[in-house]
């Protein structure tokens, strides 16, 4: 099968999983690519979207070893009509354990068939200059390795001529999925002194929980800690400052300051 359209399908708040599956892409080779963007609030609630492309690339960032439940929401509205899909996840140099399992569950339950999978390298949330975690990545290198993964895949597509010959793919996680809750009443704040009100906050905000009137509000609740919000202030007003995320940032840099790689399935 020669692959000759693809939709890039991802959720990016900070536009890491953009890149790589974009990179990806660009080693696939296809003649056509369209994206379809579900980080902006309104991907929640819009009419559900149809697949029949002949490939799509879907991506999503890791966060306590899951896939975002906003994330999971907005696929779940996806309808795949036996499109054949890559899934890939991102996470921030500590471990994607089960998240991208968990995609591959929802994409098949959507209608998809997956036929690969890679789990790809991202700055943490929590990254700062202060307190780097896998700072500036996807790089170069993780690049380059993205456009190696999308030749694999074209390759294995090649030898694709009909459902019947693909074989399942299987890729790591455990059930029951990994537990993880959101600690309650945290989110960025903004330091007002700072804050030029000029509402880039709230646009890159992909639940918008952030309100830029006389003040900044922010709503902890709707706040999935992606720090959008924080790596898009033009000003450094919006800071991650609770003492709680403040030490897991400080113990993500000590222990997971070692170079991890991407891995690939297919």
């Amino acid at each position: 099968m020669n692959i000759k359209s693809a939709k890039l399908v991802y959720f990016s708040p900070t536009q890491t999983t953009k890149r790589v599956v974009k990179g990806i892409a660009q080693g696939i080779q296809v003649a056509k690519v369209e994206h379809l963007d579900l980080t902006p609030p309104e991907s929640g609630t819009r009419a559900c979207e149809e697949m029949y492309d002949e490939l799509v690339i879907v991506g999503a960032p890791v966060y306590g070893g899951r896939i975002p439940e906003d994330a999971a929401h907005r696929l779940r509205r996806l309808q795949g009509n036996d499109t054949l899909a890559v899934i890939v996840v991102v996470y921030g140099n500590r471990e994607y354990e089960d998240a991208l399992l968990e995609l591959k569950d929802l994409v098949v339950k959507a209608g998809f068939i997956p036929v690969a999978g890679g789990a790809f390298l991202g700055e943490h949330s929590f990254s700062t200059g202060a307190m780097p975690i896998a700072r500036g990545r996807p790089d170069t290198k993780d690049l380059r390795k993205a456009a190696a993964f999308g030749k694999m895949i074209r390759d294995k597509m090649r030898d694709i001529h009909t459902l019947d010959d693909i074989s399942p793919l299987h890729v790591p996680g455990n059930y029951p999925y990994r537990e993880w809750t959101k600690s309650s009443g945290i989110s960025p704040i903004t330091q007002e002194t700072l804050c030029d009100k000029c509402e880039i906050c709230a646009t890159v905000c992909p639940t918008a929980a952030i309100v830029v009137q006389d003040t900044v509000e922010t709503d902890p609740g709707a706040c999935i800690w992606c720090c959008a919000c924080v790596k898009n202030c033009p000003t450094g007003a919006r800071v991650m400052d609770d003492p709680r995320t403040r030490q897991f940032a400080e113990w993500l840099n000590k222990n997971c300051g070692e170079r991890k790689e991407p891995e690939m399935y297919v």
